[in-house]
């Protein structure tokens, strides 16, 4: 298929885009291609496709509910229970609907971590997103439970060929305290060998460091260390409690890290998170927003509107964390960190992309457009969503929207009834 976009702004300039297959072909005036599709950019400008970098996109079921609870207490008391009722169908459902969520709000790629891979995977594939996504590994210290992960996920890397090339698979221990040092090192050793990311929370929260110092005699990162599983295929999430000695190691072993500034704040996990120290060392920082019980939503809007004005506060400093920044570590360095050839409007790249529309009171006057999408709007100001060359998103309509949402809420009801 081709698609010919006429007229849209582009860097300051107006301009045409034309897409062939999956790529972007050519980007000039007035361009005279053949095209299956033309699209009108006039009073729209064109951006990359947002990267979700870190998600849990089920838990879209779980939006609302065991709200205003501590980190370790709602996983315990209220997600976890919850979570062991689920089935594929669920997972499924629950998917479709962060899906839809995030091609309303621009995000056309997603890091995910959860239960039942293949009913994420799926509905990712249907939806026609872009995902990463993890294979959940859990031992709680136990031989037996470390055994069926390791199969599990040797499993899932073998059917993860049934899927098309938008999904992708990476390994997922979900944390120091819910996996040991040695599932820990298989899944370095898995890693290696099969060159696939691992994404794991780690320095969430206070209490977990100090957890970390007390079981392991180390903090977390330095645990890493010793363990000898910092590489370029760890993708830390959070990393709010990282010293400065702790981010050189990061950067030394090409560590990667996703801030979630919504899910950090409202779980109270805390907000310094050292995105321009992790920046200026070397260490290439994306951003997520969590699950939606915890955040309580995937847009990545948002997100960026929230680590800058966060990252400003706590440093008392205006000029820390930028609306370019943001906008980058949303698109370029999303796409970097999951290394895709995506996060750009360039010849040559993936044809992930978003049309902005500017005709709306935020982006009025438009002196600056970054500055308007990341300050002053949020995911509604998208106005088309087009991932690997398809239209997923055209004047705000998504095909099925309705019938996800209905079928979503039933299928949430029905779980906590359970």
């Amino acid at each position: 298929m081709s698609i010919l976009i006429r007229g849209v702004g582009l860097e300051g300039r107006i301009t045409d885009v034309y897409i062939e297959g999956n790529r972007i072909r050519r980007i000039g005036e007035r361009l005279s291609l053949p095209a299956d599709k033309v699209i009108d950019g006039h009073r729209k400008i064109i951006m990359p496709g947002l990267i979700n970098g870190h998600t849990h996109a089920a838990m879209t079921l779980f939006r609302g509910f065991g709200d205003d609870m501590p980190l370790r207490p709602w996983l315990e008391q209220k997600i976890w229970p919850n979570e062991a009722k689920m089935t594929r169908e669920d997972v499924y459902w629950g998917t479709k609907l962060a899906c839809l969520e995030m091609i309303k709000s621009g995000t056309t790629t997603f890091l995910d971590m959860y239960h039942h891979f293949h009913g994420t995977a799926e509905a990712t594939e249907e939806m026609g997103l872009r995902g990463v996504i993890a294979g959940v590994c859990f031992d709680h210290f136990s031989p037996e439970q470390a055994e069926r992960s390791k199969r599990h996920n040797e499993r899932l890397i073998r059917e993860v060929a049934s899927y098309g090339e938008r999904i992708r698979y990476a390994l997922g221990p979900h944390a120091i305290y819910t996996v040991s040092g040695d599932l820990l090192r298989w899944c370095h050793q898995f890693a290696v060998e099969h060159d696939v990311p691992i994404h794991l929370h780690l320095a969430e929260t206070r209490g977990e460091v100090d957890d970390s110092i007390k079981r392991l005699g180390l903090s977390p990162v330095r645990y890493l260390y010793r363990l000898g599983v910092l590489s370029p295929h760890l993708i830390v999430a959070h990393g709010l409690y990282i010293d400065d000695e702790e981010i050189h190691m990061l950067a030394d072993h090409g560590v990667k890290v996703v801030h979630n500034p919504a899910s950090n704040m409202k779980l109270a996990s805390g907000y310094r998170f050292k995105f321009k120290e992790m920046r200026e060392a070397g260490v290439s920082v994306g951003l997520g927003t969590d699950g939606c019980s915890s955040s309580n939503n995937l847009d990545m809007v948002e997100a960026m509107k929230l680590a800058s004005l966060i990252g400003k506060a706590w440093r008392s400093d205006p000029e820390a964390l930028t609306a370019d920044e943001m906008l980058r570590a949303a698109t370029e360095v999303g796409a970097s960190i999951l290394e895709l050839k995506t996060g750009r409007i360039q010849e040559g790249y993936l044809a992930d992309l978003c049309l902005i529309d500017t005709h709306t009171p935020v982006f009025t006057p438009n002196f600056n457009w970054v500055s308007n999408l990341v300050y002053a709007a949020n995911g509604s100001c998208v106005d088309t969503v087009i991932c690997d060359g398809k239209i997923l998103m055209e004047n705000r309509q998504v095909p099925g929207e309705d019938e996800i949402m209905e079928r979503a809420a039933e299928i949430a009801y029905n779980l906590v009834k359970r």
